[in-house]
C-alpha cells in the first residue's frame, strides 16, 4: 500500500456537493452508494457541470456519501440526489496512489495515526478521488477533519 504517512494540512473550499446518502456499515454501503451515485451521471451532467468524485462520511453515526463537486448551485437535480454546500475547513491530507481496494486499509491507517498526532474535529472526512488512471496509479486524497 502506498500510502503517506506524514500528512499535510490544507484548506478544503466551500463546495457545492451533491450526493447519495447510506446510513451503517461502510463495508455494506460506500459501494452500493457509489453504484446508485453513479447512475445519475448522465441527468446531472445535462445541466450541471461536475468538476470532482469525492465521497463525505462521519465515523461515529456511520453516514457515508458518494457523490459529486459541481462547479455551481446545481440545476435541475435529479431525484434521488441531495444537495449540501459543503463548508470545507481545515483538513490533514494523506495520499493514498494505488487501487481503490486498498482504501478501506488506506483510510484505517491514515485515522490510526491521525489518532495519535492529530486533534480531529467533529465533522466529514473526505475521499477525494483525484485522477482516473490504472488502478495501480489512482490517487485519492484521505482528508481528516482537523482542529
Amino acid at each position: 500500500m502506498n500510502l503517506t504517512e506524514n500528512p499535510e494540512i490544507v484548506n478544503w473550499p466551500e463546495t457545492h456537493y451533491v450526493f447519495v446518502e447510506k446510513i451503517g456499515p461502510f463495508m455494506e454501503n460506500a459501494g452500493a452508494a457509489w453504484q446508485q451515485a453513479h447512475t445519475f451521471v448522465p441527468a446531472l451532467a445535462e445541466r450541471n457541470k461536475i468538476t470532482g468524485y469525492t465521497s463525505l462520511y462521519k465515523m461515529g453515526p456511520k453516514i457515508y456519501r458518494a457523490g459529486f463537486v459541481l462547479a455551481s448551485e446545481p440545476q435541475q437535480l435529479p431525484e434521488g440526489l441531495k444537495y449540501e454546500k459543503f463548508a470545507g475547513g481545515k483538513y490533514s491530507r494523506f495520499v493514498l496512489t494505488g487501487s481503490y481496494t486498498d482504501l478501506p486499509q488506506a483510510s484505517g491507517r491514515a485515522w490510526a495515526i491521525a489518532g495519535e498526532k492529530i486533534q480531529v474535529r467533529d465533522d466529514f472526512a473526505v475521499e477525494n478521488y483525484v485522477s482516473d488512471t490504472p488502478a495501480d496509479q489512482l490517487v485519492t486524497e484521505i482528508l481528516i477533519p482537523t482542529a
